[in-house]
């Protein structure tokens, strides 16, 4: 696996390699590490044996409003997402999705409400699509939402271990996950707009 571009994130016992100009990912023992010299090393917290979920309070979710506007702008996106999916050659789709969900970076960061709204108008548009519609193209779909409205999107890729798996997602601006399941926590960011690596501070603003 190439190094340019490549995360490494570790527990104490094992390795999860992730390149972000390929999507290819590999899982690696711990020692085998020092063999990707050269990569972004992200420590990760060995939560122990979590089976992927998280005990959470047995409630009703709230109403979800989305504004018309939102609404509007997240369908001809949703399509451009999908589209980046679907088009050959499909070795280069992940880090399509990649650099469409980093491409606001150097705006303004959005609101905890304005990230609510986007990720809200975009489930609600792509309830419809007759193809794979998972937390990347979701993610990506809401950070590109932002990008029209001339906002930042803190958008968050990651990995959790016991089982190994990756996620990806919009936080707010506290860092929080934005309409995400409680087992989001479970997940430590090593993308971010910013590059691979930790997620790193960002210009706040007021909710």
């Amino acid at each position: 696996m190439s190094r340019a571009n490549t995360v490494v994130a570790c527990t104490g016992r094992a390795c999860v390699l992730i390149n972000y100009d390929t999507g290819r990912t590999e899982l690696r023992p711990a020692y085998a590490a020092a063999a990707t010299l050269g990569a972004t090393v992200v420590p990760v917290p060995d939560t122990g044996l979590t089976w992927g979920t998280v005990e959470q309070a047995a409630v009703l979710p709230e109403p979800t409003h989305i504004p018309v506007s939102w609404r509007i702008a997240a369908v001809p996106i949703v399509l451009v997402t999908a589209a980046a999916w679907i088009l050959p050659p499909r070795r280069d789709r992940f880090a399509r999705l990649v650099r469409l969900a980093c491409s606001g970076r150097d705006l303004t960061p959005a609101t905890a409400v304005q990230a609510r709204y986007a990720v809200r108008a975009v489930r609600w548009a792509a309830q419809l699509l007759p193809m794979r519609w998972a937390c990347l193209e979701d993610s990506t779909a809401a950070a590109l939402v932002l990008t029209v409205a001339r906002r930042r999107a803190e958008w968050r890729h990651g990995v959790a271990f016991n089982p190994v798996r990756l996620h990806a997602w919009i936080a707010g601006p506290d860092g929080e996950p934005v309409e995400e399941p409680a087992d989001t926590a479970l997940y430590t960011p090593i993308h971010t707009p910013d590059g691979p690596g930790p997620a790193r501070a960002h210009r706040g603003v007021t909710p």
